[in-house]
This record gives structure tokens, C-alpha cells and sequence, in this order.
């Protein structure tokens, strides 16, 4: 669940930052995508050591098994690259703008990570459903920030 919250607070910076004009969040992004890796990465290490006993066989035929397994192992995998290329360096040797597109598989790695907790959970779906909602808000914000007509009276909180 730490994973989700990191993963929403991350996506969430961009909006936060351009409606309520926080710049400085900005320098936490990364930091935020980074604490969202980690936890996601002991989240399938205690899954791979308590559950399968590192028997990786055992964890290739639960993921075919189990579709809400296979939704958390494509968070994470989404998750590696993000993770790899988060240093100032990489940033540097990929250019901003491919950068950039490749780190919106955040977005992909959330809708996953919420899919998973979803299915995971067997009957009491508020939780699950409330990070759907959040992220989904935080998307419709992005698109409406995108494709809205720069001369609505309201355009200034999605526009820089």
C-alpha cells in the first residue's frame, strides 16, 4: 500500500504544483518515485521470500496463475527502468525529452498497482477504490491540462 501512496504522491506533484503554484515540490518528485520503487521492491521481495521461498518457478506459474500477481509484477517491472533512470547522469545521457516520455510509465505503474490492490482485495474494495479515484483525478487533471482550450476563463489553473 506504501508503494500506491508514494506512486499517487508523485503523480501528484505535477497538479499541486501548477494550481497552487509550490514549485518546490519539484525537488521531491524524484524522491517520492524512488520511496514508491523501494517499498514496491520489498513488497515483491517478502512476496518472493514468505510466499514462494525463492522458488522462481513457483512465482513464473503463480504470476500465470493469478491475474491480480501478474497486474503487481508489471507495476514493478514499469517501476525498474523509472528507478534506473532517475539519476541527474541518465537524465543527461537519454536528453530531457526522451526523458521525459519514458518516465510516463508512472502513470501505467499506478494504474497497475491499483488493479493489483484491487484484485488482491477479496471484500472490502473502499481503499483499492479510493486510490482509483485519486489517481484517476490526478490523470483527468493531466489530460484536461493538455486538451483544454487555453482561453476558458478556468484554463489558467492547468496551463503554466
Amino acid at each position: 500500500m506504501l508503494t500506491l501512496v508514494f506512486l499517487s504522491l508523485t503523480v501528484a506533484v505535477t497538479p499541486l504544483r501548477k494550481i497552487f503554484g509550490i514549485n518546490s515540490l519539484v525537488k521531491v518528485r524524484r524522491m517520492l518515485g524512488l520511496f514508491a520503487f523501494f517499498y514496491g521492491a520489498l513488497h515483491l521481495l517478502t512476496y518472493v521470500w514468505f510466499d514462494r521461498w525463492f522458488n522462481l518457478i513457483s512465482v513464473v506459474q503463480d504470476v500465470a496463475k493469478r491475474p491480480f500477481i501478474l497486474f503487481g509484477m508489471l507495476a514493478f517491472v514499469l517501476m525498474v527502468p523509472l528507478a534506473i533512470t532517475s539519476t541527474n547522469k541518465m537524465v543527461k545521457r537519454l536528453g530531457g525529452k526522451r526523458w521525459a516520455m519514458l518516465h510516463r510509465l508512472v502513470y501505467l505503474s499506478a494504474i497497475a498497482g491499483v488493479v493489483h490492490f484491487w484484485m488482491l482485495v477479496k471484500s472490502d474494495t473502499r481503499l483499492p477504490l479510493t486510490f482509483g479515484f485519486i489517481l484517476l483525478f490526478l490523470l483527468g487533471y493531466r489530460l484536461l491540462a493538455k486538451y483544454a482550450p487555453a482561453n476558458q476563463p478556468n484554463a489558467s489553473l492547468f496551463r503554466e
